[in-house]
């Protein structure tokens, strides 16, 4: 328990505060009222490399058709300018950079869910615009689909924990005093190697747990009412049922993520867009919708 003269790093902070936002969030959840449909279980599709390649394409002609998609991105930048003026001004987050950056992959399908609800609607005949994306607000299963956000974003707390454990037990724990110092020993010398090595396979494991829980689960949520656990299932089974196509559109997202990173994160402004709209476009190809289950 932290004492009346503690002062807490960096890492400490964001833990706590993100602690008081999920606790949160499980009372909202709790008080919400809950009305869902008992449905079978969705059924999913065998699929091959090609349904990616068609679900890019018609992603891309969906960013072409809908201009207004590129308008809901904008909230990813406050939150960037932020992490970056963090970084520009306190050196002792920057062993959380790549963590940080890294791990929006993690949370991304909670920042696409406006990106599928746009296509959901567009699908639907609907005109949409840039507020579009804000009635996922009016979703029946807003709950489940804050409920499992939170499961992510306590997901990525906990890469962050990780991540700032291992500086802490090669490089640090003392915080970096100069970027080109930090830059110099996480390069050049054996315990910056290490670092690097094992923060890269936690973060691979981080990243399929992220991947196995919400692949398809936040567009069926937003798509039919079945609850967190059943969503998640459902996006288990597409992956169990489709392991090498699957595994292949989770590198596919995951270095388009990292190649809209750069520079300073401008990138993502069309490439999540094209994500977003793929990644509707492949869950309608891998899950089975609801008439069409005979």
């Amino acid at each position: 328990m932290p004492t009346a003269n503690h002062v807490e790093n960096p890492l400490e902070y964001v833990v706590e505060r993100m602690s008081w936002m999920v606790a949160g969030i499980g009372r909202a959840i709790a008080a919400r009222p809950r009305v869902r449909e008992l449905v079978a279980p969705p059924k999913v599709r065998r699929i091959g490399p090609a349904d990616l390649w068609a679900s890019l394409r018609e992603g891309m002609a969906d960013l072409g058709a809908v201009r207004d998609d590129v308008a809901f991105v904008a909230i990813i930048y406050p939150i960037a300018g932020l992490v970056l003026a963090a970084v520009a001004f306190h050196y002792e987050l920057l062993p959380l950079v790549f963590p940080l950056v890294s791990g929006f992959a993690l949370v991304g399908p909670v920042a696409a869910v406006g990106l599928y609800e746009i296509s959901r609607r567009r699908e639907l005949g609907e005109e949409v615009n840039w507020a579009t994306g804000l009635k996922v607000l009016q979703a029946p299963s807003l709950g489940s689909i804050v409920g499992l956000g939170a499961i992510l974003l306590i997901l990525f707390t906990a890469w962050l924990l990780v991540a700032w454990s291992l500086y802490a037990v090669t490089l640090g724990p003392q915080p970096p005093t100069s970027l080109s110092g930090f830059a110099r020993e996480v390069l050049t010398t054996p315990a910056g190697w290490t670092m690097t090595a094992v923060g890269v396979a936690a973060g691979f494991v981080f990243a399929a747990v992220a991947f196995g829980l919400s692949a398809v689960s936040f567009p069926l949520l937003l798509d039919r009412d079945v609850g967190v656990a059943r969503a998640v299932e459902t996006s288990l089974r597409a992956i169990r049922e489709n392991p090498a196509t699957m595994a292949l559109w989770g590198l596919i997202v995951a270095g388009g993520l990292a190649l809209g990173s750069l520079p300073a994160f401008a990138g993502l402004i069309l490439v999540m867009p094209l994500l977003g709209h793929a990644s509707w476009r492949l869950y309608r190809k891998v899950v089975v919708a609801p008439g069409a289950e005979g």
